[in-house]
């Protein structure tokens, strides 16, 4: 029988210790790591049940920032994964964000042992039925709702009806948070593979070092720390669905092997000369000009070829204004509820201030806006400064902070690129995936 697996990220000796001893006698395996750096190379090399991390390393001690990074980077690469904080320096913004970064629960040091033994205890429970659900769930996975009340939004529908049912690729293109992660769930519950698993892999969170053991899994002993075999999302996938977002930022070396898995459905895992072979279809999703890639010699135009059988392309937030009422509706519901708020509607000026903003982030940027605006009403309705919408010119640089800044500027770089990432990264000087950490962080 497999033994529950517990990584404990902490740069504290003395924490380590005392949490391996006190997690050990309960039956777990227990695997340590001192800094960020090795909590990702262990979490690449094996399969964990639950990750119990520090939200503070060597770079300081008190602001929760290198922690933040690393729970964004494990929530990219398996959103499935359990991962409990931990901090001495706690407070309300702290944990709040922490918690909308994917955190499950929140220790403080110095911990009460029961209690932090019933958090791992429950959240192995939780992770577990999750982990069930996420791979092997069917035509209505939870969460799904796809919103499409606008005329922009029709020739959408229309086409997920069509193609829905057939076995053919389909390539969705479409602004960062503009949805596409919903329309191939609803193009997986049209088709004939619904009672098959869905299996999703964020191509942006993955480095190049392991993205062909996360595609395509590998044996014990393949590499450094390769302690056990690994089963990859392909074989996950098997008679369903894989959804490869972000697909323009698979690297060029893994282009190739990917190319023939989706033409003859063999592969073989890191460090086997064994032959395996599935039955897929494949669903994938990005917001660059994939012609402009294959043009730059970043991108095969073969597997193109391969991958957009059929094209969906979803419009921005700013052509579907019908939908962001509805949205908006359905986002105050979720969190609610999640937040256990009794909150049922927004006043007229909140819901005007919802129809004029720009949204360069899309729906992604509702849904936070949305989110926070539930955690700071204190009414049954929610009034326009919760939302946190003040347009660019009502705001002062000299007023504002530096992160602040940096998310000014990438909202308006967004804008005027329309929501085109690669450019509006080329423009502020940084690289796609820079901007990308940038983007989730500002909850763009």
């Amino acid at each position: 029988m497999t033994r529950t697996r517990i990584l404990i990220g902490d740069d504290q000796p003395d924490i380590l210790e005392a949490l391996r001893l006190l997690l050990k006698p309960e039956g777990f395996e227990i695997e340590t790591a001192n800094s960020p750096g090795a909590v990702i190379r262990a979490i690449g090399a094996r399969q964990f049940d639950l990750a119990l991390i520090d939200l503070n390393y060597t770079r300081d001690t008190t602001s929760g920032t290198e922690g933040i990074e690393l729970l964004e980077h494990l929530h990219a690469f398996d959103s499935t994964l359990p991962v409990v904080v931990m901090t001495a320096w706690a407070s309300i913004e702290l944990v709040v964000d922490a918690m909308q970064k994917g955190a499950r629960d929140f220790i403080q040091k110095p911990w009460d042992n029961e209690r932090l033994l019933a958090v791992v205890r429950k959240q192995l429970e939780l992770g577990r039925a999750l982990r069930r659900t996420e791979r092997f769930e069917t035509a209505a996975p939870r969460g799904f709702d796809l919103i499409a009340a606008s005329p922009a939004m029709r020739p959408v529908l229309e086409i997920i009806e069509r193609v829905g049912p057939s076995e053919a690729n389909v390539l969705i293109r479409g602004e960062n948070g503009s949805g596409k992660g919903v329309v191939a769930r609803a193009l997986h519950a049209a088709s004939r593979r619904a009672q098959k698993p869905l299996v999703t892999v964020n191509a942006g969170g993955l480095s190049e070092s392991i993205f062909e053991s996360e595609l395509f899994g590998h044996v014990k002993g393949a590499f450094t720390d390769a302690r056990a075999d690994r089963t990859g999302r392909f074989e996950l996938a098997d008679g369903g669905t894989l959804f490869l977002d972000e697909i323009a930022n698979v690297p060029l070396a893994g282009q190739a092997k990917l190319l023939r898995v989706v033409e003859t459905g063999d592969f073989e895992r890191v460090g086997s000369s064994q032959t395996r072979r599935v039955d897929v279809r494949l669903l994938s999703a990005t917001n660059a000009r994939l012609e402009d890639e294959v043009a730059a010699g970043r991108f095969r135009q073969d597997l193109l070829f391969r991958l957009n059988t059929v094209e969906i392309r979803i419009p921005p937030l700013r052509d579907r204004r019908e939908d962001i009422p509805p949205l908006a509706a359905h986002f105050l519901q979720l969190h609610a509820q999640r937040y256990r708020k009794r909150i049922d509607a927004f006043d007229t000026q909140a819901m005007k201030a919802l129809l004029d903003h720009a949204w360069p982030g899309n729906v992604r940027e509702l849904e936070h806006v949305v989110e926070r605006a539930v955690l700071m009403s204190t009414g049954t309705a929610i009034p326009r400064s919760a939302l946190g919408l003040q347009p660019p010119t009502e705001a002062r640089i000299d007023d504002m902070s530096i992160e602040d800044v940096e998310a000014l500027l990438i909202r308006k770089a967004l804008v005027r690129f329309d929501g085109n990432v690669s450019k509006a990264a080329e423009a502020l000087g940084l690289s796609r995936g820079a901007l990308y950490r940038r983007m989730q962080r500002y909850g763009l």
